[in-house]
């Protein structure tokens, strides 16, 4: 769907931003890799010559897109888990909220796998490996002031229940791409991140969540 008419003429900040959402939203429904910039360009009702006038090449475009995947949801997550004492329900809220920005961006983790799985180095490929250690060290930090707080188990691996974290949001992204549902990954991701919360919960913290819950 294109963005409408003749398109007003923007700063050169805000013609980048909107380029970067245009190529989120094809993403949403195109492979990635088939993006092409005459593409974006139809879509923003631009001329090629206009899209290059604020980025040098496509892969240019590419790395400011994952900048922008990248600081918004570091963004998101950071500000779901502001101001909560329990490293737990921190890491309940981060759950939910990047499930949230996924549901309202389907295309930015379409773009996050392609460039993850390509087989060449490029700069939108190394922006894409730091955001995913950045937040796999900010789930290890609080892995380890949860076992600090009794909350978690003391001998959880936290590197492994690190990625564990992530890889169960990555799954539950995968199978609603596939399914072409995003409603439905919002629908599980609560009950899917209390079997995660049990399993990395301290004995003390799991016996009182399951009477809770009996």
């Amino acid at each position: 769907m294109n963005a409408g008419p003749q398109p007003r003429k923007l700063p050169a900040d805000e013609r980048r931003n909107v380029t970067v959402t245009a190529v989120v939203e094809l993403a949403a429904t195109t492979n990635p890799a088939e993006i092409t910039t005459a593409a974006i360009a139809k879509h923003m009702n631009l001329t090629q010559g206009a899209l290059f006038r604020h980025f040098p090449n496509k892969e240019a475009i590419w790395q400011a897109v994952m900048k922008w995947v990248a600081e918004r949801l570091m963004a998101r997550i950071e500000k779901a888990a502001e101001g909560i004492g329990s490293s737990l329900e921190s890491l309940q809220a981060m759950f939910l909220a990047h499930v949230s920005f996924v549901a309202e961006h389907p295309g930015a983790p379409r773009m996050l796998f392609g460039e993850l799985q390509g087989a060449n180095t490029t700069p939108a490929k190394r922006l894409a490996s730091q955001m995913m250690k950045q937040y796999a060290a900010r789930v290890v930090h609080l892995i380890e002031a949860g076992k600090a707080q009794g909350e978690l188990h003391p001998e959880l691996d936290n590197e492994a229940a690190a990625t564990l974290f992530i890889g169960t949001i990555q799954g539950l992204v995968m199978q609603s791409l596939i399914a072409g549902d995003m409603e439905r990954m919002c629908a599980d991701a609560p009950r899917v991140f209390a079997i995660y919360r049990r399993g990395i919960a301290s004995t003390q913290v799991a016996k009182h969540a399951t009477e809770g819950i009996s």
